[in-house]
């Protein structure tokens, strides 16, 4: 793994009485992609909250590269260098595709390619002209895609984007991720439940279970943990997935 990276130490998290991140640690390396799973309610969005800056953490360290992120407000973060998709997609319903791309541009600290090519990028050259709310909800999720990578990202915070797509937009999908790693170098931190797709896009994963991290590893490695495979089954298992 890369020095330079996104990184996280004892994160923990509380709303009133509920602990929701408890002593969460991860990294994420420059042009690594780093699957985070585990069960609906384990805590991976509300740790992507924390990342990007909409929620501040109770204890721990979050870090891009040695600059300390805890505190700053989440347009700060996307400066630095972290962009985020959301489980539902927020673009600007009345404004086009492309003004969408334009306008997350507007607020980039740094240098990204040419809104039209990252429209196309994200395979949205067709819809251009077509304002956000007549996007299907596949098409809105590439449309918050492409937006977060006018603001010239190091690392991408991607929140179930393979949601509702089918097996062959998934393949397309995949193949989109690996692309961006491997032409701009970014890193990618990214929730999933379609497990077909971490298994083989993923270099590591970070499994959450009631807010603790309870494995770490390739893919391959975790699917077979029996620490994973009871937190997903809810029973001690007998055989692998």
């Amino acid at each position: 793994m890369a020095r330079a990276g996104l990184a996280g130490t004892r994160i923990g998290k509380h709303f009133g009485g509920l602990r929701v991140l408890h002593e969460v640690d991860f990294q994420v390396g420059e042009g690594e992609i780093v699957a985070l799973i585990g069960p609906n309610g384990a805590g991976k969005t509300t740790l992507f909250n924390v990342i990007n800056g909409l929620v501040r953490p109770s204890t721990g360290s979050l870090r891009l590269d040695e600059r300390e992120l805890v505190g700053l407000p989440a347009f700060r973060v996307s400066r630095l260098g972290v962009g985020r998709t959301f489980q539902t997609p927020r673009p600007f319903l009345d404004l086009t595709a492309l003004d969408n791309v334009r306008a997350a541009a507007r607020f980039s600290a740094r240098r990204a390619d040419p809104p039209e090519a990252l429209l196309a990028l994200a395979g949205l050259e067709a819809h251009a002209a077509v304002p956000a709310r007549a996007l299907t909800g596949v098409g809105r999720k590439l449309l918050e895609l492409a937006m977060a990578l006018a603001l010239g990202p190091r690392f991408l915070l991607l929140d179930e984007l393979l949601a509702g797509l089918t097996p062959t937009e998934v393949t397309g999908a995949i193949a989109l991720f690996k692309r961006i790693r491997a032409e701009r170098g970014i890193g990618i931190f990214w929730v999933e439940h379609v497990m077909q797709a971490v298994m083989s896009a993923a270099d590591r994963c970070v499994v959450l279970h009631h807010g603790e991290v309870i494995c770490e590893g390739p893919p391959a490695a975790v699917a077979r943990d029996r620490r994973v495979l009871e937190a997903y089954l809810g029973e001690p298992a007998t055989a692998p997935v």
